[in-house]
């Protein structure tokens, strides 16, 4: 964020608290969001990861499942569609809080 706009609130004598709500954090949100959606979409789709520590997440499950009832493509293809179903909204959300920011410095 640049300097001068922090200068611009304190030259409108705001004290620290209103500074940072009004002037300072709502700039910062814009900057940070892409990437923060992009961090927690990434997030989701790593957790198979966590398998290494013992926690079960939705990879492993499908394992398992595909271990006792043979049809890994079936149990692959939900999966799939799992981690679709808890990505895509997440996705689409962060895509369209953009838009509106963006919209809103216009």
């Amino acid at each position: 964020m640049p300097r001068g706009q922090v200068e611009a609130a304190k030259a409108l004598s705001l004290n620290y608290f209103w500074r940072t709500k009004d002037v300072v954090l709502p700039q910062a949100f814009r900057i940070s969001l892409p990437a923060t959606i992009g961090f927690l979409v990434q997030l989701i789709k790593g957790t198979s990861l966590a398998a290494f520590v013992g926690f079960t997440e939705l990879t492993r499950a499908g394992t398992m499942v595909s271990n006792q009832i043979f049809k890994p493509l079936l149990v692959f293809g939900i999966v799939g569609l799992m981690y679709f179903a808890l990505c895509w909204p997440l996705s689409f959300f962060g895509s369209r809080l953009e838009t509106k920011f963006a919209a809103a410095t216009r």
